[in-house]
């Protein structure tokens, strides 16, 4: 199917929405006729009133011509003199998919690729292109794979898909603020009749009456039928529309297969897979974990990190690289990536694959500076008080983080431990340890202050301590933890291929504590060890 072609179907998509806007206020004027013909005067005078009401937002979605212009995108602008060497290897691309190049390229915080043109006249003259390119997703595939991904986006190009997105996306804004405002006044209509029933209901209950129940299924009932009408309209589009874009898909794929070759193509896209989830959990469990304690990753690293994480933990999302998603939903303009895989390995073998010294090379190094786009993103995505915060480097960073939540997280063991010992939840260690030395049986008696599980609580004499024990070791081990990183003598690690940890001094010390801890939570308590090992250090 051409441009034109396609062009032509989305203009007959978009026009039934007008039309069913016409069809609509041609019911209601039939009804409005009706009305004056055959009812009496203030009846007719109401059902005219209703008509209008129902007849505004429809007139309103088939006049509202303008669509919003798309926000810019949030990234950096990199001109050829910035970054030749990428400008180069993308005017490269484009003349293998035989298109014009983009006009702009956008360095994003995106898993992602994307490219859109100011297209105008209903899409069949061409206009400006930009092209996104997000730099977690160069962090992740190398120059080979990135050619399939950067080709298969200027395909869309070659084949006019992008002009169309203006004529697509007129309809859809068209469809969904029409559905929005029925959809506002029946919820205004079924506030107003609730807020009326329960008053009446208030004054019953006054009245010493019994309430009655709340019903509002009437209440903008025409609102909730015209929104429905519509929904059902936009579902018949969106369904259309993304059937178009599904071909335009497999279309740009092989484009790509062939710029790229088939098995780095279908990598990319098996790692794309993987690479969305691998940055959202980057994001968590690293980027951000210094907020609380006032820290962020130094300049560069807050999106940057990421690229520490990957080599770390290639092993552990091998599973998404394996198992592609294979649902289709009905109105997602991609097929599902099993399939889109699954055609392009079953391509015949084309030799391109892996050729020349640089094919596997890291694509961030088609960047001057990557570490400086990655710093120059920092100030367009984080937010003024996020960028007041304190810079350190990771070591720094994670081990002073931990430290507060760890001692945030015992702050409820100390308050057990004075509760039960009558010391002081900032001395709860030593205090604990004291009491332990008076009266062993505080250990036991501690454990009740905690969540137990069905057995335990029925359990008595031998069975109940040894229910008892790995708990009162949980918070001796914790207390220990915070005492120790308090006093210098252990920090936290560093790991991105696992959770942080704590580094304890050479020389055996963490089996010592190991083994004082067992002494210390024994049947016959002996806390001197740790007393020693902790507290005296």
């Amino acid at each position: 199917m051409g441009p034109y072609l396609r062009a032509f179907r989305a203009l007959v998509l978009l026009a039934g929405f007008y039309l069913l806007g016409v069809v609509l206020l041609g019911v209601l004027g039939l009804l409005d006729y009706l009305a004056f013909e055959f009812t009496a005067g203030a009846l007719a005078a109401k059902i005219l009133v209703v008509s209008v009401v129902l007849a505004v937002p429809i007139v309103r979605g088939m006049f509202m011509l303008r669509t919003p212009a798309p926000e810019p995108p949030v990234g950096i602008r990199v001109t050829e003199a910035q970054e030749p060497r990428l400008w180069r290897t993308v005017r490269e691309l484009a003349q293998q998919v035989g298109t014009r190049a983009p006009d702009e390229i956008v360095l994003v915080d995106e898993v992602n690729a994307a490219v859109y043109e100011e297209a105008t006249l209903l899409g069949l003259r061409g206009g400006r292109r930009v092209l996104l390119l997000g730099l977690p997703l160069m962090a992740g595939l190398d120059e080979r794979q990135l050619r399939g991904v950067v080709g298969h986006e200027l395909g869309h190009y070659s084949n006019a898909d992008t002009r169309l997105t203006p004529l697509i996306r007129r309809g859809h804004l068209q469809l969904t603020r029409t559905i929005g405002h029925f959809e506002e006044r029946a919820a205004s209509k079924e506030s107003k009749e609730r807020a009326k029933q329960e008053k009446a209901s208030a004054k019953r209950v006054t009245k010493g009456k019994k309430a009655k129940e709340i019903d509002t299924t009437g209440a903008g009932v025409t609102y909730k039928a015209m929104a429905k009408i519509y929904t059902a309209y936009a579902k018949f589009y969106l369904r259309a529309t993304r059937s178009i874009g599904r071909r335009q898909e497999l279309a740009a794929d092989l484009a790509a297969a062939r710029i790229a070759g088939r098995d780095s193509y279908a990598s990319a896209l098996r790692e794309l897979n993987a690479l969305g989830p691998a940055y959202d959990f980057y994001l968590r469990c690293y980027a951000v974990i210094g907020t609380g304690s006032g820290l962020l990753p130094r300049e560069g690293e807050v999106f940057g990190g990421f690229r520490h994480l990957l080599p770390a933990r290639a092993d552990e999302f091998d599973e998404l690289r394996r198992e592609l998603p294979t649902e289709q939903d009905p109105y997602d303009s991609h097929p599902p990536l099993a399939d889109r895989v699954a055609r392009i390995e079953a391509l015949p073998e084309d030799g391109t694959d892996r050729q020349g010294p640089d094919a596997d090379r890291p694509s961030l190094e088609l960047l001057s500076d990557p570490t400086g786009a990655f710093a120059a993103l920092e100030p367009l995505m984080l937010t003024p008080e996020a960028l007041a915060l304190t810079r350190v480097d990771w070591e720094e960073l994670v081990h002073r983080s931990m430290a507060r939540m760890i001692d945030e997280g015992a702050e409820s063991l100390r308050q057990a431990v004075a509760a039960e010992t009558g010391g002081s939840a900032e001395k709860a260690l030593p205090a604990l340890l004291d009491a332990v030395e008076a009266d062993p049986a505080v250990l036991w008696r501690l454990a009740d202050r905690f969540p137990k599980s069905e057995e335990a609580t029925a359990a008595t004499g031998r069975a109940a301590r040894e229910f008892a024990r790995p708990v009162v070791r949980r918070v001796l081990s914790q207390l220990v933890s915070v005492e120790l990183t308090t006093r210098g003598t252990t920090r936290w690690a560093l790991s991105w291929s696992d959770s942080a940890y704590l580094r304890y001094p050479d020389g055996g010390f963490e089996d010592q504590l190991t083994l004082a801890l067992d002494a210390a939570v024994a049947d016959r308590p002996d806390t001197e060890p740790l007393r020693k090992l902790v507290l005296a250090s």
